[in-house]
């Protein structure tokens, strides 16, 4: 398996998904804006999306595919159906549980992410409400993330990567053709949530029986696998997922702010998951189960090397990613979002937001490399440990930072948390000689950061006065970035061809 080819097909879906998530919240944009109705949407919405990234894609994955690729690599075809259809069982009966609980207490589960809503009797109930509605998604994207985890053993990455365009179909075409026909219009956004669950899920099972590895019921707790997967998985909630945590917290000193802040947040957060997803999850898919059999094989200088190889690519895409997004984030906003209700002080709110971010990405995304480095080798202990104290010094910086910046101050606190624990993470490796870094960093770094340097003049003087953004048509506008995206690729991509650097030298294989 051709790592390169991989992570191409999985950054090309991802990309897919991507410009519909972008499509989808121009049009969450120009029908709600950024107000009372969005801020109780979206903080309906980031309780099961963030339980998904705790519990599913983020925990769960990380303990479950280690151990299924040891079962695949070590034990018979029969065994591994077993531990499968035990973990499907279990997990299935845990999820009902889970969602039935989670609509009983929406009330409580409001107030305690969202204590500032208590102040507004009518906001707080709305987002009880959609919360009830929303809820349920934990369920189906939680079994979808256990079909993901079973295709991308078998090397079957684009399906996965491909089903998230689903959600955001669902929400386009629930808010252009089905909103006016709620009362209040943004219970639509909810009932879309939930369907785009079920039809992500509808959408794996074939894939699944055609491996042969569709699960089928079977109650078995005690199964020895069952119970690794969830030693590890219990601790790895803190390992994997500190930064949604993070973010959680951040939507609790957002509701004492003023309204929209929530919005501006969720907005620029969005714009920073584009290039996150298309980057850090996708190298962390592709690299987790190679990392799992070098492991399982003894191979640890391939472990390393393979290491080096994500870490490297990291830094070719993600450097000249979070420069863009800080210098031309005005530009991008106005291009994506300033249509109908969402206002030019939207805009420039989301900005703050977005540049603040921006300062993290590159910490945002090697810790989606740097973490399967130890789940790879069924180490939850010291992610653990890590995340703890970066959780800890992101609230501090949340304290901090809120009072002068505000709402940027809180994203300015998860960039800077990223940070700390990319760092954390890659110290820990290096010192324990799990990761010993390959020839040549210090020129390969010093060749990323001037061509990123030279892309980011380029596009300064280019994107020229922001209020023609905030004026102009989208008509205008959409080319005008399509052309400074241009101009951005072509700087850099030229300046690193110019530099010596050639695609055919980040070719690699994974373990087969």
């Amino acid at each position: 398996m051709n790592l390169l080819r991989a992570l191409a097909t999985v950054s090309s879906m991802t990309l897919v998904s991507r410009v519909m998530g972008f499509v989808r919240d121009f049009f969450i944009a120009r029908f709600f804006g950024a107000g009372l109705a969005t801020d109780a949407f979206f903080v309906a919405f980031r309780i099961p999306n963030l339980l998904r990234r705790l519990f599913a894609e983020g925990a769960f994955s990380q303990a479950f595919v280690p151990v299924l690729g040891e079962y695949r690599s070590r034990q018979t075809k029969d065994e591994t159906r077993a531990l499968l259809d035990s973990v499907a069982t279990l997990l299935f009966l845990a999820l009902v549980a889970a969602a039935a609980l989670g609509v009983l207490a929406a009330p409580l589960i409001v107030y305690v992410s969202a204590p500032g809503f208590a102040a507004d009797p009518g906001k707080f109930a709305l987002t009880v409400t959609l919360l009830r509605i929303t809820f349920p998604y934990i369920l189906f994207i939680s079994l979808v993330a256990l079909a993901a985890g079973i295709l991308n053993t078998w090397s079957r990455f684009a399906v996965p990567a491909f089903t998230p365009v689903l959600l955001n179909v669902s929400f386009i075409v629930t808010a252009a053709f089905f909103a006016e026909r709620f009362d209040p219009p943004v219970l639509a956004l909810a009932w879309a949530v939930f369907a785009g669950g079920v039809l992500q899920l509808a959408l794996q099972v074939p894939f699944l029986a055609r491996l042969g590895m569709l699960p089928r019921w079977r109650l078995k707790p005690l199964h020895p696998g069952v119970g690794r997967i969830l030693r590890l998985m219990g601790p790895a909630v803190f390992g994997v997922s500190i930064s949604q945590i993070s973010l959680l917290i951040n939507t609790i000193f957002a509701s004492f702010l003023v309204s929209g802040s929530v919005s501006w947040l969720y907005y620029a957060d969005r714009l920073m998951e584009f290039p996150a997803g298309m980057l850090g999850v996708a190298l962390g898919t592709i690299l987790l189960p190679s990392l799992s059999k070098y492991h399982a094989d003894a191979k640890p200088e391939e472990y390393g090397r393979l290491l080096d190889w994500g870490l490297r690519v990291t830094l070719l895409l993600a450097v000249p990613a979070a420069v863009a997004l800080a210098v031309i984030a005005l530009p991008l906003i106005a291009t994506l979002f300033h249509y109908g209700r969402f206002t030019g002080e939207d805009a420039w709110m989301t900005r703050q937001a977005l540049v603040a971010y921006s300062a993290g990405l590159v910490g945002m995304i090697l810790v989606k490399i740097l973490a399967p480095g130890f789940y790879a080798r069924q180490n939850v202990a010291t992610p653990v440990k890590i995340g703890v104290l970066t959780l800890l010094a992101t609230q501090a910086m949340n304290l901090a930072f809120i009072v002068p910046l505000k709402h940027a101050g809180l994203a300015l606190a998860i960039a800077l948390g990223a940070c700390l624990n990319a760092g954390l993470l890659y110290r820990y490796l290096r010192k324990h000689g799990i990761y010993t870094p390959q020839p040549g960093w210090v020129a390969f770094a010093a060749k990323v950061a001037f061509a990123a340097a030279l892309m980011a003049a380029a596009l300064h003087f280019a994107a020229g006065d922001a209020q023609w953004w905030l004026r102009a048509a989208w008509r205008g506008k959409v080319p005008a970035m399509a052309g400074l995206v241009a101009l951005g690729v072509a700087v850099y991509g030229g300046s690193l061809l110019l530099l010596g650097f050639r695609v055919r030298d980040f070719s690699r294989r994974g373990a087969e």
